[in-house]
């Protein structure tokens, strides 16, 4: 049997080669993993060393549904468990990023919708059964609520517990639980004028994730939610939220120059490296934190201010509801578009 452990000696800068390129590569006889894939909600893609998982419901924001957690779980997985992603690039078709959960059809509707028609049916995250939850004329049951949004959280999450590098590219808007979503990724690039910031503090919700104070301080997390305010991407990264901001015509290029030079690193390294960074996050609290604000997040719906915007939203829509909502913070024509 050969002796492979000092080959690597008469290759260049061997260290660099990815785990399938070799020659004792463990994958050596193995069919590769599937490079594509569409879900309900995003897209899956390997190029090269580069998953690129993109939201595609671009006519609709991008809002968050219920598939959207799972759909974002299982390629961040399939990414995580294939050999030759060293790192992760999480964007958004369309005019922004993400604009938060589809809230218009529950508001509008005092969550009175249609069976659903696919495997969440009879489950906690059933939307018929979260609507009758949520129905400001009966019992609210806060745990039915936390069953619901703790599976978002989980799901969202996956970007920061999968051993290897995510780094979300923001353009557009990135607000509400699109903000949740990003933050949970290791590193933030972003367009100048990227809307970033949880309006629904204001009335109607507390970000369940609970990410800001670990990624903004104390206080900085604070101005944001005591306000409801939201950065641009060249705040954000003034404030240290974002690594790096560009124009919005050369975010597509420097986006691709961050993750081809993550991608060139070892990927043992890479994980080794977030693995070690991860501890001191955990150790910080993260998991109580989003145990904490998704539990707020909750009441935050079933308080008589919460009641208040959801029955407005049902009499003259979600829009109008979200524009007086706004308008006293001086950001309605933001909000409008």
């Amino acid at each position: 049997m050969t002796d492979n452990r000092f080959q690597a000696g008469s290759r260049p800068a061997a260290w660099y080669e990815n785990w399938t390129e070799t020659p004792d590569s463990r994958w050596h006889d193995r069919a590769r993993a599937e490079s594509e894939c569409t879900y309900p909600t995003l897209t899956y893609e390997v190029d090269g060393r580069i998953a690129r998982i993109t939201f595609d419901r671009p006519e609709q924001g991008n809002a968050i549904t219920p598939d959207t957690p799972r759909d974002l779980a299982h390629a961040v997985e399939r990414a995580d468990l294939d050999p030759r992603v060293h790192v992760i690039l999480l964007s958004g078709r369309g005019k922004g990023f993400c604009g938060g959960y589809d809230l218009s059809m529950f508001a509008e509707d005092s969550f009175r919708i249609a069976d659903p028609a696919d495997d969440v049916t009879g489950t906690v995250v059933d939307p018929v059964v979260q609507g009758r939850n949520h129905d400001p004329a009966a019992t609210w049951d806060p745990m039915v609520d936390y069953a619901m949004m703790s599976r978002f959280n989980r799901g969202f999450a996956s970007l920061l517990r999968a051993d290897k590098p995510t780094v979300a590219k923001l353009h557009g808007f990135a607000v509400a639980g699109g903000s949740d979503i990003a933050l949970f990724a290791d590193q933030i690039i972003c367009a100048d004028d990227t809307k970033i910031g949880y309006p629904p503090t204001r009335v109607w919700g507390i970000p369940a994730a609970g990410m800001w104070a670990h990624r903004l301080g104390d206080q900085r997390a604070k101005r944001l939610l005591f306000t409801g305010d939201c950065l641009t991407g060249k705040q954000a990264v003034e404030w240290g939220l974002a690594v790096e901001s560009w124009p919005a015509d050369e975010l597509d290029e420097r986006a691709e120059a961050l993750v081809a030079r993550i991608a060139r690193m070892p990927v043992n390294q890479l994980m080794m490296a977030k693995l070690a960074l991860n501890s001191a996050l955990y150790s910080q609290g993260v998991l109580n934190s989003g145990m904490i604000s998704t539990v707020f997040d909750g009441i935050s719906r079933h308080t008589s201010e919460g009641y208040a915007f959801q029955t407005r939203a049902a009499t003259v829509g979600f829009r109008e509801a979200v524009r007086e909502r706004d308008e006293p913070f001086g950001d309605q024509k933001r909000s409008r578009s």
